[in-house]
């Protein structure tokens, strides 16, 4: 029998305060270890954009787990590129853009901003297209409307809303894509093959496939995170150093802390992408479904864990990933563009310190949502351009090599030996991705 005490009003009272102490304790460091992450959770979270959900659907459904082993090389490639972005970033004050001004032949410069700038236009028309026609599979209004009412919203948030704030919303916006990795257990996949695929990388080179590799890689090792990885930590910086020199104090504990930010947002774009593919291959090509080609499609990928409520869950995930990744879509070309012209830029600026910067963001939503017009298929816009990047990325990584590696630049924050490994596996890997799906076309 217990001692009287133990069993008392007081002792009771006692353990229950402690109990929510450690409670509130537990609550507090969870927050505030949410609250320290910054531009990598959410870089690694707008990766798994509407384009990137759906790509990584239709590998699932050609491949079924054939690609599963992308995952496993993607991560530590896309890793070493965005920590390059973000130790630029962080030792100069300045995005790539910016500094690509200072070093390369402007022509040179031009021509890569207008790609890029290009690519992420029309990624943000595909976004736009894709969270419309997910939105329409339960809502009865025209898929051109809902377009325009979500580029509104969006440029509105992005221009009358500080950033500290949006950041704050889309670090907690991104849990939104666990439900995808809910799908991949509940779906019941052979796990026995999904763990042979992931370390036994099945090598196929019809075209199909390729075109399909270089997409995933696109969308995975993206061009428009690159610059906005740079721009957004220099920005930091500038916002938490208020004297100039300061900024270029940069403590190992400035780098440990970025490179563990950076990390886990790799990670958890790279786990998502794993499970949706897993989750496609079980749910479409284990039943004979290879071809993905309507929004209706990919939601009912959902379906093993949503059952009748697999569209409203897929709506949710392709909105809330959608109003993740075209601030940071649109907020990378006007970085690109101000800062290759050397203009004023930044979300730590308001409108009228920065009308140039707000301006892009406001023409390169609304032309991305002018592509609605086209009468395009949603399914094969967001696909088209994961392929695009995957095309246009090998130069920028080349360039972020070179930066990187500049004692002029860095200083002694230049590249390790294994950061310039990892990084040149990533220009090789996505170079002859890109240079296999070219000669496909022709052979």
């Amino acid at each position: 029998m217990a001692p009287l005490f133990l069993c008392s009003p007081i002792w009771d009272n006692g353990s229950r305060k402690r109990k929510a102490m450690v409670k509130k304790s537990t609550s507090g460091n969870l927050r505030g270890y949410l609250g320290k992450l910054g531009p990598g959770i959410i870089t690694g979270a707008a990766d798994d954009d509407p384009s990137g959900i759906v790509t990584y659907a239709i590998a699932g459904a050609q491949s079924g787990f054939g690609l599963l082993w992308m995952a496993v090389v993607s991560f530590p490639l896309m890793t070493a590129v965005q920590e390059m972005c973000a130790r630029i970033g962080i030792v100069t004050s300045q995005g790539l853009a910016g500094l690509m001004r200072q070093r390369y032949n402007r022509a040179f410069v031009y021509v890569l901003a207008a790609l890029a700038i290009g690519a992420n236009t029309v990624n943000i028309g595909a976004d736009l297209l894709g969270m419309a026609s997910a939105t329409a599979l339960l809502v009865p209004i025209p898929e051109i409307v809902l377009a325009l009412v979500f580029a509104v919203v969006i440029v509105a948030l992005v221009i009358f809303l500080p950033y500290k704030l949006i950041a704050r919303y889309l670090k907690w916006v991104s849990l939104a894509l666990f439900a995808y990795i809910a799908a991949a257990i509940v779906s019941r996949p052979d796990w026995r093959d999904v763990l042979v695929s992931t370390v036994k990388p099945s090598l196929v080179f019809d075209k199909q496939t390729i075109v399909v590799m270089v997409a995933v890689l696109g969308t995975t090792i993206s061009p428009y995170l690159f610059f906005w990885q740079a721009s957004e930590e220099a920005e930091e910086r500038e916002v938490k150093s208020r004297f100039r020199f300061l900024r270029r104090i940069v403590t190992r504990n400035d780098l440990k802390q970025m490179r563990g930010d950076v990390r886990l947002g790799m990670f958890f774009s790279n786990l998502v992408m794993y499970f949706i593919i897993v989750n496609a291959g079980a749910v479409f090509h284990a039943h004979g479904v290879s071809e993905l080609t309507t929004a209706g499609q990919v939601a009912s990928s959902l379906e093993p864990l949503a059952g009748p409520f697999a569209s409203l869950l897929f709506m949710i995930g392709i909105i809330g990933t959608g109003l993740l990744a075209i601030p940071v879509l649109a907020g990378s070309t006007a970085y690109i563009l101000t800062e290759a012209l050397g203009l004023t830029e930044g979300l730590n600026k308001k409108f009228h310190e920065a009308k140039a910067f707000y301006g892009t963001i406001i023409v390169a939503t609304a032309v991305g949502f002018l592509m609605g017009f086209a009468g395009w298929n949603a399914v094969a816009v967001l696909f088209a351009s994961a392929v695009i990047y995957g095309t246009i990325s090998p130069p920028l990584i080349l360039v972020i090599l070179d930066i990187a590696n500049s004692r002029a630049i860095m200083g002694n924050k230049v590249n390790t030996v294994w950061q310039n490994v990892f990084g040149t596996a990533a220009f090789l890997v996505v170079t002859l991705a890109a240079l296999a799906m070219l000669v496909s076309e022709f052979v």
